[in-house]
């Protein structure tokens, strides 16, 4: 028995970097591809957001002179290098994906859009979705927001490497404690920083709920599906 039918899974850039500084750490990688085909053979669809703050970031390189739109034009790149890295590591243990991209690149990927996207879905591909939204100042949290609004997904699953929200960052507070649940509106309320204001505000107002997990420990994305509470939700 699977809780969902089609998810959109949000990975970050950084955890990619595994035990490394820079770039894409293959055997973590690896991990991930492995549980995710886990959840594709149990029938679950599954649509992918990754960022790319392991390459680069827009914001971050602004502050360091690069232009705001080219910088996160560079940003986008570096999300569709981390897409194609995780088609190829799927590729290798046989499950069947495609990557879209929110700008025009093929033949590196083709150019998103929904039926496309819910197409692939429906023949039991993983979509992996690059590039965020193909506009600058917008983030791949917003990205993920509108990718798993369009193709209809039931939940974004935010793959952290934390097992939920605390009341404060729980690498730096001892004392800070884990949310069961959360409302949207709280978690903007006192600026949990969850994902950016914008993609929250999106999901609040089409009825997406989130479910923030820890994707970083084997076994879990699987559990998540399975409707283990192992994370926290937001919802309306």
């Amino acid at each position: 028995m699977t809780k969902f039918k089609r998810i959109l899974l949000k990975l970050s850039g950084e955890s990619l970097l595994g035990e490394q500084g820079y770039g894409i750490d293959v055997k973590r990688l690896n991990q991930y591809a492995k549980q995710i085909k886990e959840v594709a053979d149990m029938g679950v669809q599954i649509g992918i957001v990754i960022g790319g703050g392991n390459i680069f970031r827009g914001l971050a390189g602004t502050g360091k002179g690069f232009d705001r739109v080219k910088g996160d034009q560079m940003g986008m790149c570096a999300t569709v290098i981390n897409a194609l890295g995780l088609s190829s590591a799927l590729d290798a243990i046989g499950q069947k994906n495609r990557v879209l991209t929110a700008i025009r690149m093929e033949p590196v990927g083709e150019f998103f859009n929904k039926w496309k996207a819910i197409e692939a879905l429906n023949n039991g591909e993983v979509v992996i979705m690059g590039a965020g939204t193909g506009s600058p100042y917008f983030t791949t949290d917003t990205g993920s927001s509108l990718r798993g609004i369009e193709i209809e997904a039931d939940v974004m699953l935010k793959g952290t490497r934390v097992d939920g929200i605390y009341t404060a960052d729980p690498e730096k507070d001892p004392t800070a404690t884990k949310f069961h649940d959360i409302t949207y509106a709280e978690v903007i309320a006192r600026d949990l920083k969850v994902m950016d204001i914008s993609a929250t505000a999106m999901c609040m107002q089409n009825n997406l709920p989130i479910y923030v997990f820890n994707m970083d420990i084997e076994g879990n994305l699987k559990k998540v599906i399975a409707g283990e509470e192992i994370g926290t939700l937001v919802h309306n």
